[in-house]
């Protein structure tokens, strides 16, 4: 296997000090600079490469283990020494009638004076450290408990940017999917794949919130008071975000829903026609059969039975079609 791609950085009174160094170097710099913190990140490691880490570090065999596999679900575990979070950013495409929300999945070790990040899927990296840079004063202030807000906010910030879009991206399809008579099929396929997208995305986005008030409750240490309310902004979109996912999916829900009793309903009118003109045509064919008879009736083998005959079949059919006319079958 090849070697994981990795990033480092050192920071110190909230500036970068030192960057995309080795992974082995990290203890040994932080033990020079006793007031640097440190972020690592590997991409897909194997146990091997992140053994190392977990010894230089003291992580917990189980919390190392959920690292190692994917698929685990939104959470904040607390060890001696530690802390596990596993969380989940997303990325929104939207194409034609192709609708996807992918996610990344993003395990998490904070230890006292390090941020280890496990990126399970390539992820936009540049877009987190740029939030890191964007406020060194509150990078100062914060520490290590900086760059944990700033990775929960930029994730935060994903789910929520990915639930506004699929919401906006039902706009396009809600009138077609309410038209009388039913919206065509390449509107009902572009609802279920929106609908299919909000599924996978609440299940990112559900837990958030908690795991973002846990981590508060967890107390970090440096900057725990400063970034105070930064935190409950952060827990208060990952908030809105579950509320915008949960109000879509009962969106599309109904829309789809409508669209199906729409058609429905012009399936019964469909069938409705049909029986009222079935009960049109069997009139005559009753009356026909009675004529054709070899049996006498007024006017048998004479020109006005012919007459009479007619006269009933047409009138009976008229004046049934006319009945169910008014009644709104035909």
């Amino acid at each position: 296997m090849s070697e994981t791609p990795t990033r480092t950085r050192l920071y110190a009174h909230g500036h970068v000090i030192a960057e995309d160094f080795p992974v082995a170097e990290t203890a040994a710099r932080l033990r020079e600079n006793t007031e640097a913190v440190a972020w690592i990140d590997l991409l897909d490691p194997d146990q091997a490469e992140l053994q190392p880490l977990a010894d230089d570090f003291d992580l917990h065999p189980l919390a190392v283990e959920d690292a190692l596999h994917e698929h685990e679900r939104p959470k904040l575990d607390r060890y001696d020494g530690h802390l596990f979070m596993n969380i989940y950013a997303v990325r929104y495409h939207h194409e034609g009638s192709s609708v996807e929300a992918n996610k990344i999945e993003i395990s998490a070790f904070v230890t006292d004076r390090a941020l280890i990040t496990v990126h399970k899927q390539a992820g936009d990296l540049d877009r987190l450290v740029a939030r890191w840079d964007a406020d060194t004063g509150l990078a100062a202030a914060g520490g290590l408990n900086f760059l944990v807000y700033g990775l929960l906010d930029t994730v935060v910030d994903s789910q929520q940017s990915a639930a506004r879009a699929l919401d906006e991206a039902m706009d396009a399809a809600e009138d077609s999917l309410l038209e009388e008579g039913g919206a065509p099929r390449a509107v009902r396929m572009y609802g279920f794949a929106i609908r299919k997208a909000l599924s996978y995305l609440r299940r990112a986005v559900g837990p958030m919130a908690d795991v973002v008030r846990e981590t508060v409750q967890a107390d970090i240490g440096l900057g725990a008071e400063q970034l105070r309310p930064y935190y409950r902004d952060v827990e208060d979109h990952a908030q809105q975000a579950a509320e915008l996912t949960e109000h879509s999916i009962t969106r599309i829900n109904e829309l789809l829903d409508a669209d199906l009793a729409e058609q429905s309903n012009v399936l019964n009118e469909v069938t409705r026609k049909l029986a009222a003109w079935a009960a049109i045509i069997a009139v005559p064919t009753a009356l026909t059969g009675y004529f054709g008879q070899n049996l006498p009736y007024p006017g048998y083998d004479d020109t006005s039975g012919f007459v009479v005959s007619s006269v009933l079949i047409v009138g009976s059919a008229s004046g049934l079609w006319v009945f169910l006319r008014k009644r709104g079958w035909l």
